[in-house]
Parts: structure tokens; C-alpha cells; sequence
């Protein structure tokens, strides 16, 4: 080590002295001890390592008091809630990076409810014993899409795990080659296969999978057939699948299970609303199907969990599986998924109600008017510099859902001639409540399809601030 980096690491800042100069602030007094000198040993420790990495080159460190400062800022700033509300002004419906679906009122309400004291999440409030978690959602699940049974985790990838688990391990899962899709965040069918004890029996090619190919494949070491339905994206042109009907009769002939991996889950016939046909939960237990699998939180708009539906012999032999207490879900979840699965009792009422299922089949006239609205407010409000107009757009689902459709909608077009969009849109994403807008062709655009009316008063203060801040 040369004389220049012993007298840079010499000149650091004390831990002592930080500590005393926070002491005379009266923040060390607000924050317990071991959090007050970790945070200062951190700090330090960073410009250490900044001086290594300096090479002998004049490093950039700080005064006494300056680390002082900088640590009193970071204790501050534990205090701040990391996970917060955001406005997503994005049009991608489905976010999964902000949240995917909200909630409907209900649904917070009975979070609410639940959550201030006791409940009776595993008690039988009639007979006076024990009670299954699962019951408090089996019931209506099984009403409203004609399934057996119903067992309830935390996600779809931890169902798709758990029902391998049961129903396959150390045994063939047969898929088609072409569903052998990632799921997000990188987690891989196959590799979701793999964890779960189940081998993986490839068949067919990426796009063409014949029936034969299905049927050769089965022998005795064979636990299941798994379709998945390729949720996040499409194979077109010279493609052939199999359907989940053709696959319950082989499934039927050799005594094999069949399960089908939905992901988004919807209960909702979109064709109505212009989609192109997606597989509702209905139809796919209507095939006589032994299991399927989806989330909570995409096409059905309530919170994250792993829905499993179908015949009462398997889910109970899913639901006894040792693996399924370390994947079931909360109080919370389960509060917020029974109201959200009630509204289904009104499929109208589904659709009002549930913000991403309203979001998804709104009329673009309905957006115009909303986006009309949002204009007039922000022109009497608009930072000096900034212009506004409206224009159509496209939204999308996202979340992994209907990937081939593009919503018609209305964007809101921000300008400015004191402040770059890449700028603006980072300033806009550091607000105390952030916005989160896109980018095109140099402008900042708020998608309408979703933002809610009641989001309006954020965008305003949002923008209010910004004239103080450019």
C-alpha cells in the first residue's frame, strides 16, 4: 500500500466523532443504538472502499460533519415507507412491477376488517372445533366455476409445484414442447418441474404437437399429462396444439391425470369486450379436466395467490401434501380473495367493481371523457413551459395476459420546454406519491385506461410541485 492511500484511509472519518456530532443533533437519541453506529460504520466502510478502489487517484471524501449529515439522512430515511402507493400512468393494466391488479373496495374492507383483531381463519365457528382455512373460499369457488374442490397458496408457479409434486413425483410429466414457456421473473416450467420432483417428458416440437404424440408417450412411468396455456405469448403460422378435451380422453382411456396450467385464470368471457377467445376457468373444468391451476391476482383482479380447481380425489391429495403448509396463504390474502370471488356471483358486478376487469373492457368513449377531464384540471395548474394535448393510444393487458391485444385508448401528452422527458419522467417517478408515465417520441404520456378518476388530485399536486422543483 502506497504513503498517498495510507494518508487518504487515515484521514477517514471516525466512528467516535460521527457519533457525538449525531448526539448533539439529538438523532442518535431518536434511533437505537446498534442502528445509529451500523449506519455509521456503513457510510464509512463505503468511503473506505471508494479509496481502494480510487487507485491512488484523489477519491471524493467527506468531512466529519458532512458523514454526520449523511448518516443522519439515512437514518431518516428508514423511516420512509419503501413500498407506496403509485399512480400507473403507464396503460400496461396488469403491471406486475407495480402490483398487478388492485383490489376492489370489498376487498380492502375485508382486509381491514380481518386484520384489526382475531379471526376465524382455522375454526369451525359452527361446530366449534378446528376448521380448514381453505373453507372460507371452497365453497363459492366451487359455485362459480363447477369445480369438485379447491385448494388455496400462494401463487400460481406454487401450485403448479405443489400439484406436480403430488400427483408426479419421481414420475413423467408429459408436456408440449411448445408450452415449455418462463413464467416471469425468470422461473421456468421446467425448472419449476424439476424442484417439484417430477421428470420432464418433452413431446411434439415448438410448434406442431399431434395427438400421437401424446399417446406415444404414455407408459408406466408416467404420472401426468400438463397442458399450459401459453398465457404470455403466441405461436402462429404452421402451428398445431392439442386441446384440453382431446387430452381428458387420453387421460380418461389410460387412467392418467390431467392438468391444465391456465396462469392468468379468467372467469369472464371476453370476446364480448373484442378479445380474442380466452380460456375461462368454467371451460376448462367443463372438459372433465382433473386440475387446473391459476393466479389470483392477473385475469381474476384479486390478490396474489395460487388458485388449484377440480376433482375431489386429487385436491385431496394435494391438500394432505406435506410441501402445501409451506406454500398456503394468509388471513389477509384470503380476506381480500373471498370478496373478490363474491363479486363473480354478478358478473356485472365483477366488472364495475374490479379495477383491472373494468380497466380491460372499458369503452375508449368512457376513457375520452375521463382523459377530457384530467386535461381541463392540468391546464389551469400547468408549471410555466408546459403544454398538454390529448391523442388515441394502445394499452395492454400485461401481467402475462392476453399478450396479442392492444386496447384502444386516450393519452394524455405532456411537453415541456424547460426540462428533457427522460428528466421529466424521472421527477415525475420521485414524487411522494410517483406517477408512472411512458415514453414515445420525446414525450411523457399518461394512459387514462389506468387512471382512475380518484388519481386525478395526485396528478395535479404532482405537477403543482414540479413548477417549485425545475
Amino acid at each position: 500500500m502506497d504513503d498517498k492511500l495510507k494518508e487518504f484511509l487515515k484521514n477517514l472519518p471516525k466512528i467516535d466523532e460521527i457519533l457525538i456530532l449525531l448526539e448533539k443533533d439529538g438523532v442518535s437519541g431518536e434511533f437505537p443504538r446498534n442502528v445509529v453506529v451500523g449506519t455509521s460504520r456503513s457510510l464509512v466502510g463505503e468511503m473506505r472502499d471508494a479509496i481502494v478502489a480510487s487507485k491512488g487517484k484523489t477519491p471524493r471524501l467527506l468531512s466529519t460533519q458532512k458523514a454526520a449529515e449523511e448518516v443522519k439522512k439515512r437514518l431518516l430515511k428508514l423511516r420512509e415507507f419503501s413500498l407506496k402507493k403509485v399512480v400507473n400512468a403507464t396503460g400496461i393494466i396488469l403491471h406486475t412491477n407495480l402490483g398487478r391488479a388492485p383490489l376492489s373496495e370489498r376487498a380492502i374492507e375485508r382486509i381491514v376488517a380481518v386484520s384489526r383483531g382475531y379471526s376465524n381463519l382455522e375454526f369451525n365457528l359452527e361446530k366449534g372445533k378446528r376448521g380448514i382455512r381453505y373453507d372460507h373460499v371452497r365453497k363459492i369457488l366451487c359455485s362459480i366455476s363447477g369445480a369438485e374442490d379447491a385448494v388455496i397458496v400462494n401463487n400460481n408457479a406454487a401450485a403448479v409445484l405443489l400439484v406436480l409434486n403430488t400427483l408426479s413425483k419421481e414420475k413423467e410429466a408429459i408436456v408440449s414442447r411448445g408450452e415449455l414457456i418462463e413464467i416471469g421473473g425468470e422461473f421456468r416450467i421446467p425448472e419449476v418441474m424439476e424442484k417439484s420432483g417430477a421428470i420432464l417428458r418433452e413431446v411434439g416440437t415448438t410448434n406442431r404437437t399431434h395427438l400421437s404424440d401424446y399417446e406415444n408417450a404414455i407408459d408406466t412411468t408416467t404420472g401426468l399429462i400438463l397442458k399450459v396455456h401459453t398465457s404470455n405469448f403466441r405461436t402462429v403460422g404452421f402451428t398445431e396444439e392439442i386441446g384440453l378435451s382431446e387430452l381428458v380422453k387420453i387421460g380418461n382411456k389410460k387412467g392418467i391425470p390431467v392438468v391444465n396450467d391456465l396462469g392468468s385464470g379468467c372467469f369472464v368471457a371476453l370476446e364480448k369486450y373484442g378479445f380474442e377467445p380466452e380460456p375461462t376457468v368454467q371451460e376448462a373444468l367443463a372438459t372433465g379436466v382433473d386440475v387446473v391451476t391459476f393466479s389470483g391476482d392477473k385475469l381474476l383482479g384479486g390478490p396474489q395467490a395460487g388458485i388449484i380447481l377440480g376433482r375431489k380425489k386429487a385436491l385431496e391429495a394435494i391438500e394432505k401434501n406435506p410441501l402445501n403448509r409451506a406454500l398456503r396463504i394468509d388471513k389477509l390474502t384470503l380476506a381480500a380473495l373471498e370478496a373478490t370471488v363474491q363479486e363473480y356471483l354478478n358478473i356485472d358486478g365483477a366488472i364495475n367493481n374490479i379495477r383491472s376487469l373494468r380497466a380491460l373492457t372499458e369503452q375508449q368513449g368512457d376513457v375520452k371523457k375521463r382523459a377530457e377531464k384530467l386535461l381541463s384540471l392540468v391546464e389551469k395548474i400547468a408549471p410555466e413551459g408546459f403544454s398538454f394535448n390529448l391523442k388515441e393510444g394502445m394499452s395492454l393487458a400485461g401481467g402475462g395476459s392476453l399478450p396479442t391485444q392492444e386496447i384502444p385508448t386516450v393519452l394524455l401528452a405532456v411537453n415541456s420546454e424547460r426540462i428533457s422527458s427522460g428528466r421529466l419522467e424521472k421527477k415525475l417517478r420521485l414524487l411522494e406519491v410517483p406517477i408512472i408515465s411512458r415514453i414515445y417520441e420525446d414525450e411523457i404520456l399518461f394512459d387514462l385506461r389506468t387512471i382512475d378518476e380518484d388519481e386525478f388530485g395526485l396528478i395535479e399536486a404532482g405537477l403543482k410541485s414540479l413548477s417549485e422543483d425545475i
